[in-house]
């Protein structure tokens, strides 16, 4: 009797360093994307679960819900100079059924209340699963 293992997932080297860029990205977050994330994890905004620094296609994006099909991107001063990649990044996205969020830093750090509730009503509202508190 012949016993079959089953073949383990190969990764490639691009595998690993997509998901190490992603790691890297999370410990080393700017300081708008840090306090946006105060806001978003834990289901703290409307009950809706978010995860940041997440690969999609070839791209990392800043913060993904699954449940909303939606991306939330953070801009620095720097995509000012890279509208095109921007644009060729958010066109991707769209592709895969995902909405696109962009904010630059300074809407989050002077008025990040504000631009959660964007991100609240992108979303649908509350989450159908938590109902009236």
């Amino acid at each position: 009797m012949t016993h079959h293992t089953p073949m383990a997932k190969v990764r490639t080297l691009r595998d690993t360093t997509q998901r190490d860029r992603a790691r890297r990205l999370r410990r080393e977050d700017t300081e708008a994307e840090a306090r946006l994330w105060s806001f978003l994890r834990d289901r703290r905004l409307g009950g809706w679960r978010w995860k940041r620094q997440v690969p999609r296609g070839p791209y990392i994006v800043d913060f993904y819900c699954a449940d909303a099909g939606l991306v939330v991107e953070v801009d620095g001063g720097q995509h000012a100079d890279q509208v095109a990649y921007d644009a060729r990044r958010t066109a991707y996205l769209e592709r895969q059924s995902l909405r696109v969020l962009r904010f630059w830093n300074s809407a989050i750090l002077t008025n990040c209340d504000g631009v959660c509730l964007v991100i609240l009503d992108a979303c649908g509202g509350e989450h159908p699963t938590m109902g009236p508190g």
